[in-house]
């Protein structure tokens, strides 16, 4: 789209469709400044693989009352021609962003006005209660006001389908089709107030009870002696998570003060995202201050959380995504286990960028794992598709996400946040750590270290840097990783794997994704993925040693660990 074109579809903005102070900001663009028109006009927003995400403002590249608009009259449109004759029902719930309140309300009222009954919350509340109420409530669709871990100036729409988990293939394109043939003067505002109905402590109680019935075993003693030390980062997770953790038991809790008040500028932390380190410091801090054995953080909308434990230094480590869902898997396959209710008809579920061990340890129970693409709406579609034949034990990603049980189908912090206590008292009672407990899973089945490299491209240049570094890993392939011959390619995106050596093809069962995977002769994994709602390109590289021995963990580890430093330095990242 050239200038010319993008100043006319601005244009088009100017309009007694929009309010004045819409017309206003635009206005202002046209006249003063070009180069942020450009970016607000060269594209529409999209769905990615956490729905939809953007910096909030004017504009079709930006989250507003009228993007937000437009995508719920086409999911309106949608529903009523999937489900012709049927009385509909939305689900609603928002995080703690600015503005999240007033989309929820303006998305409610769109749907109203297309005589679809809206269940409202009155206030904010954790994405993975949305997923649990679409269920609960027997929903034809949830949507959910949130931006995850984004920057402050970002917010976000994600859409559920009836099973509880986002919208997956067909659905996703045919609700695009709908948006992309609704003008912004289609949108119906004029709200039915009589079919919004505001919900919140009842739903509250019904989805902590399924928690803690889901993440706490039956019978564990002391749990009120595990000092806990827990930070919601200024999100949704104060509204469940320490109601969670004193019905279940863990009464020796320790709040981060600073961070305990939801607040969409993150204040206290550069990024309120759990996979870094520095997001958690003032709770580590707390936790050496309170001599703490467990810490958890969560993102602002309360599906992902970060854990950190003492490790045999007694020093307080923060866990990446891979152990901590590695660790929970374990546990949970071994409570089946252990209550005789292994048949060989249960399953787990991981996706293609998360540590084989999880393949491992599954294995280990005779427990099948399926792999899926990056995104719990894959792993919600597992669950879908096996209903009546398997049973789904648990699932996770590498990126701070769990899932246990059935009751919620996205990933979700409530629930992992209690697992992760009780798996810790467990360990306690026994004279164990949660950190050993994960050593000795290395032990049984291979160190595997795992390491994430993110490329931020922003803008147009980006968008296309990013695109070229895909192609040139496409069409010039590395043929060997720090002396290991690449014996595996997969093209997610052409839907096959391809062995360099011998030339062998497989066609992959899955839907194509825009990601690579190498994976050499001794389990090396290099996956490339541009990311489908930030501006950036992901790597993930995985290694693996045997480790006979505890006693030789730090060795082992500082060999892993030189040897992704290899693979970076090599591939000139």
């Amino acid at each position: 789209m050239d200038t010319e074109e993008i100043i006319k579809k601005a244009k088009l903005w100017l309009s007694d469709t929009f309010d004045k102070d819409t017309q206003n900001e635009i206005k202002e663009l046209i006249d003063n400044d070009p180069k942020e028109l450009l970016d607000r006009f060269y594209k529409d927003l999209e769905f990615g693989t956490g729905g939809m995400r953007g910096i909030m403002g004017a504009g079709t590249n930006r989250i507003n009352k009228y993007t937000l608009g437009r995508n719920t009259q086409g999911l309106a449109n949608y529903l009523i021609r999937t489900f012709p004759g049927k009385s509909l029902k939305v689900a609603i719930a928002f995080d703690c962003r600015h503005n999240s309140k007033t989309f929820a309300r303006s998305v409610a009222e769109v749907l109203s006005a297309n005589n679809i009954k809206v269940y409202l919350f009155e206030d904010l509340r954790p994405t993975p209660e949305l997923s649990y109420t679409v269920r609960e409530l027997g929903c034809d669709s949830g949507i959910i006001l949130t931006a995850s871990h984004n920057p402050p100036e970002y917010n976000g729409y994600k859409v559920y389908f009836n099973d509880g988990g986002q919208i997956i293939p067909p659905q996703d394109g045919d609700i695009v089709n709908e948006i992309n043939s609704v003008d912004f003067a289609d949108i119906k505002f004029d709200a039915h107030e009589d079919l919004i109905e505001i919900i919140g402590e009842e739903m509250d109680k019904k989805f902590t009870d399924k928690a803690v019935e889901n993440a706490t075993f039956y019978g564990t003693e002391n749990r009120d002696k595990l000092k806990v030390v827990f930070t919601p980062l200024h999100g949704t997770s104060v509204t469940i998570i320490p109601r969670a953790l004193e019905q279940a038991g863990f009464t020796n809790v320790h709040i981060v003060e600073e961070q305990r008040e939801p607040n969409g500028d993150f204040p206290t932390v550069e990024s309120p995202n759990p996979e870094e380190p520095e997001a958690l410091k003032m709770a580590t801090d707390l936790a050496e201050k309170v001599d703490g054995e467990i810490v958890i953080g969560t993102d602002p909308d309360c599906d992902r959380l970060g854990v950190a434990v003492r490790d045999l230094n007694d020093k307080m480590v923060l866990l990446n995504g891979n152990q901590t869902f590695s660790i929970m898997v374990d546990a949970l396959i071994k409570k089946w286990e252990e209550e005789g209710r292994l048949n060989g008809k249960q399953f787990v579920g991981s996706t293609i960028v998360s540590t084989p061990l999880i393949n491992k340890i599954a294995g280990s129970y005779g427990v099948e794992t399926k792999v899926g693409l990056t995104g719990f709406k894959w792993i919600a579609k597992m669950i879908r598709e096996a209903e009546g034949k398997q049973e789904f034990i648990g699932g996770g990603e590498e990126s701070f996400g769990f899932m246990v049980g059935d009751f919620v189908r996205d990933k979700d912090a409530v629930s992992a946040t209690l697992l992760a206590c009780e798996i810790a008292t467990i360990a306690k009672n026994n004279g164990s750590s949660f950190y050993k407990e994960l050593i000795n899973l290395y032990i049984k089945h291979g160190f595997y270290k795992e390491h994430l490299i993110a490329v931020v491209k922003k803008g147009i240049e980006g968008a296309n840097e990013i695109k070229q570094m895909m192609s040139d890993l496409r069409n010039d392939p590395v043929l060997e990783i720090d002396g290991e011959k690449v014996t595996r390619i997969c093209d997610y995106q052409n839907s096959v794997c391809t062995n360099p050596v011998t030339g062998e093809k497989e066609d992959i069962d899955i839907p194509k994704s825009n990601v690579l995977i190498y994976e050499t002769e001794k389990g090396t994994r290099v996956a490339a993925r541009p990311s489908g709602t930030e501006p950036k390109i992901k790597f993930y590289f995985s290694v693996n040693a045997p480790l006979d021995k505890i006693e030789d963990l730090e060795k082992v580890e500082a060999e892993l660990d030189q040897k992704i430093k290899r693979i970076i330095t090599d591939l000139k990242l």
